[in-house]
């Protein structure tokens, strides 16, 4: 059972003994998970300290949550915020009237101002999200991946958010749109920064591990193949070497601002560690794979032409691979659908009802592949 108590005022040398009396009187005899929430907490001394010290030994949950900045600070100062459970108040912020500059599965990020943008989390509760993607932001930067970092998290009516100073910054979707990149050059500067990630070699187990994500894609998918199509594809996808790369996860074009001539990415939480085929492979499904029915799917997500986003795909293979021939561009080009293809067909073998687009989704994902596993020995490159 858990039990909330507010903290309200000063607590002191003058009345830290009448408080913690008063405190243990609102427990009760009862074993319960004790909060202690500290919205209306002003300020605690030393003598105070000692009375939550107290609380803790006799409570297993414990913890307080809500502090003000300046309450937080003191419990920093002596040591509290690693001896137990202490959270701040989050700051509100509202998101009414702002521009949406991107969505991704966890997420929709908007400018609040020209200096700030907030990606506010699907998740009701995101705090573990949201202080993850800012560790594994941290990580990249220090490995030299150009990112933006966030400085604050908010609460953003029952939701929280993450918080960047990215100043006047546009992604490379408005950019297209805009007319002040082309789809080549944005598929050009894209490719610069995928090499840099890629370049990046990790620990073992430093970040999550591509390859067993991708197995369940396969085995999942096999299950609705022909039974020696899905034991292709199964082989296949267990024969791709396990490397260290560093992969972004969810690479495109609303996830590259560019603020001041630099790009830098952002949606953090999704990056692991494994062979770039994954990668491309998540590049092939943003901008042809789940447009594979609907071809205005990309139109609808980015907000640019199809032809805008084939040029993006053929690019990014023409730069990535660069000097190679168009033979073997189309067999990369193969090898990604056959990964972004399996991924999606997965999900949709999971739900309970197809109709309409998904249904023909589904019809023209299990041809392809029972058409193109076959011919593919290998999809590493």
């Amino acid at each position: 059972m858990e039990k909330t108590i507010k903290l309200t005022g000063r607590i002191d040398s003058a009345n830290a003994a009448e408080t913690e009396a008063e405190l243990v009187k609102q427990i009760g005899e009862d074993a319960c998970d004790l909060v202690l929430d500290a919205a209306e907490l002003n300020y605690i001394s030393s003598a105070g300290l000692r009375v939550l010290l107290r609380l803790k030994k006799a409570h297993n949950g414990f913890k307080i949550i809500n502090c003000k900045p300046e309450v937080y600070d003191i419990f920093d100062m002596t040591g509290f915020v690693e001896m137990m459970e202490i959270s701040k108040a989050y700051r509100e912020l509202s998101i009414d009237g702002c521009e949406v500059i991107g969505e991704g599965a966890n997420g929709i990020v908007y400018r609040t101002d020209p200096d700030t943008i907030v990606k506010v989390y699907k998740n009701h509760d995101a705090l573990e999200e949201i202080h993850n993607e800012r560790e594994l932001a941290r990580k990249a930067f220090v490995m030299g991946i150009p990112t933006a970092i966030p400085y604050d998290v908010v609460k953003v009516g029952d939701y929280y958010g993450s918080v960047f100073e990215l100043l006047n910054a546009k992604s490379f979707a408005k950019l297209i749109i805009s007319g002040e990149l082309t789809a080549d050059e944005a598929a050009k500067e894209s490719v610069e920064i995928l090499k840099t990630m890629h370049a990046t070699m990790l620990k073992e187990g430093e970040l999550p591990d591509k390859k067993k994500e991708s197995m369940k894609w396969a085995a999942d998918a096999a299950k609705n193949l022909p039974e020696e199509t899905g034991s292709k594809l199964i082989d296949l996808f267990n024969s791709v070497p396990v490397t260290l790369n560093m992969l972004h996860g969810d690479f495109h074009i609303k996830n590259i601002m560019r603020q001041n001539n630099e790009n830098l990415l952002i949606d953090m939480d999704t990056l692991a560690m494994g062979h770039p085929i994954y990668e491309i492979a998540g590049v092939f499904a943003a901008y042809i794979g789940y447009s594979c029915v609907d071809k205005n799917n990309v139109a609808e997500f980015f907000g640019i032409t199809r032809e805008q986003a084939d040029t993006i795909w053929h690019s990014t293979l023409k730069y990535y691979f660069e000097g190679k021939d168009e033979a073997f561009l189309e067999e990369i080009e193969r090898k990604a659908a056959i990964i972004s293809y399996a991924r999606i067909y997965r999900k949709l073998c999971q739900k309970s009802v197809l109709e309409g687009e998904k249904k023909l989704q589904y019809d023209y994902i299990r041809n392809y592949l029972a058409e193109n596993v076959p011919k593919v020995d290998s999809l590493a490159f």
